[in-house]
């Protein structure tokens, strides 16, 4: 995965963050399809294979054990039963599938031998195999890779400093940990945060510095729209205006040109044209299903449909970090193009050159 080092600093990506809006849609779109083709998205399920009783306290989660959300909690699914939600999501058009239990770390248990079972069956199907089950260690990362796992999700949620408003059971230096154990034993990271916690922007491009710093950064960055649920302590917060997420995907996007930026949380929150333009500033990934763990999500249907609507297609299984043969050079020229006739404009006025078009040739390892 690279890292375009142009916007590497916390100064530099809040002046990318706050570009204007049309300006930074138009250069994440553009390095969007330098990377990626811009008509994929991959359809990802999300299945909650043990729900509730979870011991952490983060603020926005209805299924710690902390909090009074009536959720009902349920003991780890069948190995048969995860199978069934598997295939139903393979036919729909799912190429990922990501599993979670409401853990706050794997013990090396007969559960942990059931999830280790469901991954294998799983990544047998021939579709991508994707586990969030908490905090782990060497050797069952190396177990889960093993039978077959393709990705472990562990988000950070937020930045460094304002992490510690949302959550006291964990330190973000264990999550940080986790995902260096993930890292070493050759699976996938999908690590991403949530907007709309009461958080600055200053937080939201801190969360990103923290990938930044990584010796690789993660293949996937999910960016979710906090879900205030009631009974939780964020059940007060607004919803997360549509323009921040799409802010905060495009300077994702442009930031970390190869990685796949995912459309996670909030859908249901987000009409089919605001979506759109989560799209086109970058995002090429959605979770599909009813279901998002406990809150709702689209429905299969629902998101077909739009699919229809916009050209899109699903996204074949196991492409993260690989480059399609086509560069769609279409996209980049155009985008050339308008930097010259930008310049081209100021040279002949005394209005300030525009900012929303600096080349990115600054990409490295």
């Amino acid at each position: 995965m690279k890292i375009n080092h142009t916007y590497a600093t916390q100064q530099a990506a809040l002046k990318l963050y706050h570009t204007p809006l049309m300006d930074l849609m138009y250069q994440a779109a553009t390095v969007h399809r330098e990377f990626h083709n811009p008509n994929e998205v991959q359809m990802s399920s999300l299945i909650s294979i043990k729900t509730g009783g979870c011991s952490e306290d983060c603020g926005y989660c209805p299924q710690s054990a902390k909090y009074n959300t009536e959720l009902e909690v349920k003991p780890l699914m069948s190995v048969d039963e995860v199978v069934g939600l598997a295939k139903n999501a393979k036919v729909n058009g799912s190429s990922r599938v990501c599993m979670g239990a409401a853990w706050r770390n794997v013990r090396d248990n007969r559960d942990f031998d059931k999830v280790v079972e469901m991954v294998q069956q799983i990544n047998g199907m021939g579709m991508e195999v994707c586990a969030t089950l908490g905090m782990l260690n060497e050797q069952q990362a190396e177990r889960l890779k093993n039978a077959g796992l393709y990705a472990y999700n562990h988000n950070l949620d937020s930045s460094k400093e304002f992490y510690k408003d949302i959550i006291s059971t964990r330190e973000y230096e264990e999550r940080i940990e986790t995902i260096g154990h993930v890292r070493n034993a050759g699976i996938s990271v999908c690590s991403g945060g949530i907007i709309g916690m009461g958080e600055r922007v200053e937080d939201r491009i801190g969360l990103l510095m923290t990938y930044v710093m990584m010796e690789q950064p993660p293949e996937s960055i999910p960016i979710n729209a906090l879900v205030a649920v009631e009974g939780t302590p964020l059940e007060d917060q607004k919803p997360v205006p549509v323009w921040e997420m799409v802010r905060m995907i495009a300077t994702a996007r442009i930031i970390f040109p190869e990685s796949i930026i995912r459309l996670s949380a909030g859908r249901t929150q987000m009409s089919k044209e605001a979506q759109a333009l989560c799209f086109f500033a970058g995002a090429s990934s959605i979770f599909a299903g009813d279901k998002l763990l406990t809150t709702p999500n689209p429905a299969f249907n629902e998101d077909k449909e739009l699919f229809d609507i916009l050209g899109l297609t699903p996204k074949t299984p196991f492409q993260d970090g690989e480059q399609p043969e086509t560069k769609f050079d279409a996209g980049v020229e155009a985008a050339k193009e308008y930097r010259e006739k930008i310049k081209a404009a100021s040279e002949k006025t005394s209005a300030p050159k525009t900012d929303g078009f600096q080349p990115r040739k600054v990409i490295v390892e």
